[in-house]
């Protein structure tokens, strides 16, 4: 599957799926297209990037995306997030200015969230790869059983997390999440999707930024800089 980038932490948890008939034939997929001159995004080596920089044990957030963006240099592995010198999409757009009214912090003025990876915020997809200018391309290869297997293990851990989920598609995702409204440890907090279409719907005034940051603090875990410096 190309060169497989991500922190060791998940790798030995994630094993048994690599090695999954359903992972084969999603591995051959991407083969036959790559052969077939499509062009996919992110790159290789950025299919795992959102469990590259934040490691199994640190995850303290997890924002559900559904497909990595499909235009020419966006996409690097993080949901939401774009790389630096592209311009800010609008659903991000709209994450800032929640961001705003919710906590203060002015938006920024690129779209590079690897900074908050950095901080234990897992930037997830529900598929990994895309291909270019073709929405939702890959949906259905195997992708979302990946990804329901990444969530599990979230899930299991024994530190309390917080859940942001977005939209109809993210709830669904991770419904089996043991939230602490179902008797469970984890914060699941629920929106509107921040895009354009929808944000008016709910997204705006949800205050998922703080409230975050307030379960944190209440149970002993270190709150997110939401603020994002310029990229390095």
């Amino acid at each position: 599957m190309g060169e497989i980038r991500l922190h060791p932490s998940w790798l030995e948890p994630l094993k048994g799926e690599f090695d999954d008939p359903y992972m084969q034939a999603l591995r051959s997929f991407l083969l036959r297209e790559k052969q077939a001159g499509k062009r996919i995004f992110p790159k290789p080596a950025d299919w795992f990037r959102a469990l590259d920089l934040t490691p199994l044990e640190d995850v303290r957030v997890v924002i559900l995306g559904q497909d990595p963006y499909h235009g020419e240099g966006q996409a690097h592995g993080l949901c939401f997030s774009v790389q630096p010198g592209v311009r800010t999409p609008p659903s991000l757009v709209n994450i800032y200015k929640e961001m705003e009214r919710d906590l203060g912090i002015p938006p920024a003025r690129h779209g590079f969230l690897e900074h908050w990876a950095r901080q234990g915020v897992l930037l997830l997809n529900a598929v990994l790869t895309v291909q270019m200018s073709m929405a939702a391309s890959h949906q259905g290869r195997g992708w979302e059983r990946f990804t329901d297997a990444i969530i599990r293990l979230v899930n299991a851990r024994p530190e309390p997390v917080v859940f942001m989920l977005w939209g109809n598609y993210a709830q669904k995702k991770a419904a089996f999440v043991d939230s602490i409204d179902k008797g469970g440890r984890h914060l699941v907090l629920k929106a509107a999707h921040p895009s354009p279409l929808s944000a008016h719907s709910g997204f705006f005034g949800c205050n998922h930024f703080s409230k975050a940051n307030a379960f944190l603090t209440a149970h002993g875990r270190q709150p997110i800089d939401w603020q994002l410096p310029a990229p390095g």
